[in-house]
């Protein structure tokens, strides 16, 4: 058996979680398989691929999940699915930076609960791994009792914070008695899951699912053909979606659950070996997305919502009673009432729900603003605000660690409030900070907030066209940190992002730092397109999504490079770090 270490890394919230590491045997390892156990399981019952897969010129690693194995922490609990997709993220960076090894030399192998955390991850971070392999993924656990998640939720309201635990026997699991003694035996083996996880897991699965068109990554899924674990569609629908150019997908019959602990799983190991050597046999490649407004599934996607309904169906009746909801619902709700005005993505409107304080005609006026107020959207808007602030202050830091001068400029800030309360923290303050924005009251509304603040000493507001290349490369001082924030999600085409892209590239020196804004996902884009207006003469509001994937080539095709990233817990908004490289 190849020798291991067993070690540990911190996440972003300080928990210290359990790995091990298997060296590569040969002096000059190709990469490195990264391993992701089950729900209820640990990284020590993965242990045994390492020696079944025969790769000795790749290093292993296998994590214990937060309260899972030797991690800390409460047995089968997570502050949230959010949260654990981010250790993945982490694991991944701690590998990278201890260990030496580049995340495209990095495969990734995951089973059930774990291949729905690296899915997700893939499709919200968008790393450039080299592949991934994805045993039995449980993006729809088979729960057996009517309606369970919908009563599993109303219960969590009732009840709060709650575990359930598993039914599923260890011989429902494999055919292997050997492995069936070991998981009734294990005492680091836990059937507690908390109601919460359980309830994220089967919404990330779904979304994952959904939108798998974002995941370019090579992929081999493993399919075990008897699992009485979880549901057999929701797996070929994800492998069906998928805009991988390099995806196999393989039924392995009479198999349980555990894909990959199961009597026969040499017809499982053989084909991870050869998934992973292919691809390993060539360098690297992801397909460029730098066109994917023109061709793809966002674009398609696009193209439905723009497409108006039949005079005659039903659905267009329901949207235009929607509508008329909402003129209603204006005359009461301060914030709808907004909307309508200046559009429901202008500065304005914005600008209101970041102050999040309902207002609207009487009681009854602001109980429905609060309702407003209180949409998934506006929700993921504040915690946007909340990521921006976060990463501002982190870019800064660095700045000021590497003695550079932080000259800040903002080139769509709408009234500019994210920023401003991120300067009004700052220690030390930027010593400078340029607003922009193409609208003029904008302008104002923004110079006024700098000024109530007490920032005029050194921020001013300007108007300013965040699509004009020439006039962002000229900007002085040079800026050695950039924002843009909620202006690409607003525009379909990806020449006018490649244009203000380039002229932020051309602006910042090598060093500096861009802070960017993506939209990978929302669940109310038909809402949003059918219902709502924008800023740009009271037109539809329809969006085109772009992947993570495709706003970090546009970044990169600028010259900048991502360091970090946040999501909001239902995947909707991102915000990334991007530094400036040399040429």
């Amino acid at each position: 058996m190849r020798p291991q270490q067993q070690q540990h890394f911190t996440t972003f919230d300080g928990v210290e979680l359990f790995y091990r590491y298997w060296p590569a045997v040969t002096e000059t390892p190709r990469g490195a398989v990264v391993m992701f156990h089950r729900g209820h399981e640990h990284s020590e019952r993965m242990a045994h691929l390492v020696d079944e897969l025969e790769l000795t010129d790749f290093a292993f690693f296998a994590w214990d999940a937060r309260g899972h194995g030797n991690s800390p922490g409460e047995r089968g609990y997570s502050p949230g699915l959010d949260a654990s997709v981010r250790d993945v993220d982490d694991f991944i960076r701690h590998i990278q930076t201890i260990h030496g090894i580049a995340v495209t030399d990095i495969a990734v192998l995951a089973q059930s609960v774990g291949a729905v955390l690296v899915s997700t991850w893939l499709h919200d971070y968008a790393p450039t791994i080299r592949c991934q392999v994805l045993a039995s993924p449980a993006f729809k656990v088979k729960l057996y009792v009517p309606f369970a998640i919908p009563g599993l939720k109303l219960l969590q309201r009732l009840r709060g914070h709650f575990y359930v635990n598993s039914y599923v026997k260890a011989k429902l699991l494999t055919h292997d008695p050997e492995r069936v003694a070991s998981f009734d035996n294990d005492p680091l083996v836990s059937r507690a899951i908390s109601v919460k996880i359980l309830i994220q897991l089967f919404e990330a699965g779904k979304r994952v699912v959904t939108d798998a068109g974002a995941i370019t990554t090579p992929t081999q899924l493993l399919i075990s053909g008897s699992d009485w674990v979880v549901h057999h569609p929701p797996q070929h629908r994800f492998y069906e979606n998928l805009s991988s150019p390099i995806k196999e997908r393989h039924v392995l019959d009479g198999f349980f659950h555990d894909t990959l602990g199961e009597r026969d799983r040499a017809q499982a190991t053989s084909r991870i070996r050869d998934f992973i050597e292919r691809c390993f046999a060539v360098p690297q490649q992801s397909p460029s997305l730098l066109n994917a407004d023109q061709v793809g599934y966002t674009r398609a996607e696009v193209d439905r919502l723009e497409t108006p309904l039949p005079a005659l169906s039903l659905r267009r009746a329901w949207w235009s009673l929607t509508r008329a909801g909402l003129r209603l619902g204006g005359r009461l709700s301060e914030g709808v009432r907004l909307g309508h005005q200046t559009g429901f993505d202008s500065g304005t409107t914005l600008d209101y729900v970041y102050r999040n304080q309902p207002q609207g005609r009487g009681a009854i006026g602001r109980w429905v603003d609060r309702g407003y107020l209180e949409s998934i959207g506006w929700q993921g808007i504040r915690q946007r605000k909340k990521h921006i602030e976060e990463l501002l202050n982190q870019a800064m830091t660095r700045l000021n660690e590497q003695h550079v001068p932080i000259h800040l400029v903002d080139i769509a800030a709408g009234h500019g409030r994210y920023v401003i309360d991120a300067l009004q923290a700052a220690e030390p303050r930027p010593q400078s900070a340029l607003l922009r924005d193409y609208d003029v009251e904008n302008v104002t509304a923004g110079q006024a907030m700098i000024q109530a603040a007490g920032l005029d000493d050194i921020a001013r507001f300007e108007q300013g066209d965040a699509f004009d290349r020439d006039s962002l490369s000229s900007i002085t001082p040079a800026p050695s940190l950039a924002i843009v924030s909620g202006l690409y999600e607003l525009f379909t085409d990806n020449a006018c992002v490649r244009r203000s892209l380039a002229g932020l590239g051309d602006a910042v020196e090598p060093g500096g730092y861009l802070v960017y804004t993506g939209q990978p996902w929302h669940p109310q884009l038909e809402f949003i397109a059918r219902a709502l207006t924008s800023h740009r003469g009271g037109q539809a509001w329809v969006m085109r999504r772009r992947s993570q994937a495709e706003l970090d080539q546009l970044v990169a095709e600028a010259g900048f490079e991502k360091i970090e990233q946040r999501i909001d817990e239902w995947g909707i908004f991102t915000v990334s770090l991007a530094r400036k490289v040399g040429h």
